[in-house]
């Protein structure tokens, strides 16, 4: 493998947008080095198997991870980390995302897609600072358009509770809400160390996001775009560098524009983003994770 491949540790490209978007990045001229997390090991690296890439210059290691349990987040963490070595981390790339309605579940407090696609990956980050500083890396966090249908912040606690009974998009839109919360601490406490950007890939259908909840968007709206067009969005935040002079517009639309400061309004506030964004012994403590 090329000594100047960068290396990205990723969570979410098993499947869907992830999974092309692995496959875009795999057919670039630039060599990549990628460590992915995955809940279903074989699936996953017989899809990769299946890819046409040049394996000389590319490298792709499937690592075991179930992002609803703290404890094998930090497995990932510990052996992505043993698999860099004394390389750098180019990019950490939070893809994962799960659509769930918040049914009654074994996860504490919160409800497992709060847990999957907000507190888990922040975790991730935790685990991971040192060595993203060390690298100088881009965190790029896949949000959603869903986070400007949080009308109240203020009901979040309620609708991400564990059992809460809320239905699978109200969770979906709350939990990302919650993680674009996370992009911008990270933003804060990571300034003049690595860049972080949120992206939209756009409203997708048939990216099996609501697999299984019987929830789908419908391929014929207008806004609707294909799964490689979602890929190439995500991908674009990876080197994108016309960052706006406001700070707090870090969130890259699928149409390829900074979304503009009132979008995002209620995300800025800082003490909501500090309520959302627990240290890692206070995730390690309410996970149960041994130090």
């Amino acid at each position: 493998m090329a000594a100047l491949a960068k290396t990205i540790v990723a969570t979410g490209l098993s499947s869907g947008i992830g999974l092309e978007v692995l496959k875009q990045l795999l057919e670039q001229a630039t060599p990549y080095r990628v460590i992915l997390g995955a809940r279903d090991i074989k699936a996953t690296s017989d899809a990769v198997a299946r890819m046409q890439y040049d394996k000389t210059a590319n490298a792709v290691t499937v690592l075991p991870v179930e992002l609803a349990d703290l404890k094998t987040v930090k497995t990932f963490a510990q052996q992505a980390l043993d698999s860099v070595g004394g390389g750098k981390i180019d990019y950490l790339l939070l893809n994962a995302g799960m659509f769930k309605p918040a049914d009654k579940a074994s996860h504490g407090k919160w409800c497992e897609a709060a847990v999957v696609n907000h507190f888990s990956q922040h975790y991730l980050t935790h685990l991971l600072r040192e060595k993203l500083v060390a690298s100088k890396a881009r965190i790029v966090v896949v949000s959603s358009g869903a986070i400007r249908n949080v009308e109240d912040p203020a009901t979040l606690e309620e609708r991400l509770a564990n059992g809460s009974g809320a239905d699978g998009y109200s969770v979906y839109a709350g939990s990302k809400f919650a993680q674009l919360l996370g992009a911008h601490w990270w933003r804060r406490q990571l300034k003049g160390q690595c860049d972080v950007v949120a992206v939209s890939p756009g409203l997708i259908p048939n990216t099996g996001l609501g697999r299984g909840q019987g929830f789908q968007i419908p391929p014929n709206l207008p806004d609707a775009k294909s799964v490689p067009e979602g890929a190439r969005s995500v991908i674009a935040a990876l080197s994108r560098s016309d960052f706006p002079e406001d700070p707090d517009r870090i969130f890259l639309t699928s149409w390829g524009e900074w979304w503009d400061r009132h979008v995002i309004a209620k995300t800025l506030d800082k003490e909501l983003q500090d309520k959302w964004c627990p240290g890692k012994e206070v995730l390690e403590r309410y996970a149960g994770v041994a130090s």
